[in-house]
This record gives C-alpha cells, structure tokens and sequence, in this order.
C-alpha cells in the first residue's frame, strides 16, 4: 500500500480544504507560482518548503516574515513532519498533516496540488408545481427564500391601541362631566365652584 499525503486547513481563508502533496518538493506561499497558494496577509510570497525525502516530508521555512510553526513550536531549521501534527503559518493560518494509506492497485488522477473543498452546500432544487400549473407560466417569477420570515412585532401596535382607548375614555368621562355639570363635583378645587 502506498502512503498519500495532504494537509487540510482548519482555519484561514478557506477552512476545510485539503492539499494534497505529490512531487519531491513544494513551496508553500501566497505568490501564484507556489504549488499550495494560500492567498492570506499572513503568508509571505514564498513562506515555506515542503521536501520529500526517505518516504518522508521535511518541512522548512524560507525566511517569512510570520513565522512557520508545528505543534505550536517555531521552526529554527527542517523538520520531519508525523501525521497529526499541526502547522501554523504565522497566527491564524492552522492545517494539519495527515498521512492516508490507498492501494496501489487503485487508479488516482490527481494533479500536483489540489485544493479540494471538504464541506461543500447541496444544490437544492425548487419544489414541483402542482400539476394545474405544469406547463403553464405563472403570473409571478417563484422565489425561493433561503430566510425563514419574520414575523411583525405586534407590540407596538398594542400600545398604540391601548393608548388610543384610554384618550377615548378620558374624553368620554369629560364630555359627560361637561354634559352634566358636575365640574364642581369631581373638580372642587377649581375657582367657580
């Protein structure tokens, strides 16, 4: 059985994506010349240096600005790597090194370096029109929302109908004293009674 290596980005630009490492030696950096392009500030041109020696990736870093870091440790020099491990560049760039035995037996296209996105959303299609409306053009382009809808807030127009009762009320009560004459009764404080 032969080994396939690749690492899979936890975080960074694109979470989740898995390089898969095929040659004897692939740079690691922002530039386009790269073989794995990581298009983040904190990865310098030509950040770091993988080399495939004894069956076996040797991890370097090539003088960046950031840093190259396994396991939480900066490099000082080359480094073997073992599956599992986690390389950093600089402070927000993690994958992981993971080694995965296939069969040689197996046939395997891959090109050099691959980005290939783990999670990825399923296409969902509309749902069906009844069958009264098949083959006829609605009144109304369909839209399928993705948001669920939000209902009104209603409190506000409690308020403004209670209010409104209670001005109602108030209006009443002293149209009836008016009416009445009974100012002096409910108000004896006022001058004129």
């Amino acid at each position: 059985m032969a080994s396939q290596f690749q690492l899979i980005m936890r975080s960074g630009p694109t979470p989740g994506a898995a390089y898969t490492l095929e040659g004897d030696q692939l740079t690691i950096g922002r530039d386009s010349t790269n073989q794995i392009v990581i298009n983040d500030a904190e990865i310098s041109r030509r950040h770091a240096r993988l080399t495939f020696q004894g069956g076996k990736y040797v991890l370097e870093d090539l003088g960046s600005t950031n840093g190259t870091f396994v396991n939480g440790q900066r490099l000082a020099g080359p480094r073997v790597l073992k599956p599992g491990e986690v390389v950093s560049f600089g402070e927000q760039i993690v994958l992981v090194f993971e080694v995965t035995n296939i069969d040689a037996g197996a046939t395997v296209v891959s090109p050099r370096a691959t980005v290939v996105p783990v999670a990825s959303r399923p296409v969902i299609p509309p749902p069906p029109l009844p069958a009264e409306y098949a083959g006829s053009v609605p009144a109304s382009p369909v839209s399928v929302s993705s948001t669920p809808e939000r209902k009104p807030n209603l409190v506000p127009i409690f308020i403004g109908i209670g209010v409104l009762f209670f001005l109602c009320v108030c209006g009443g009560f002293f149209w009836w004293i008016d009416a009445t004459f009974r100012w002096c009764v409910f108000f004896p404080f006022l001058s004129g009674c």
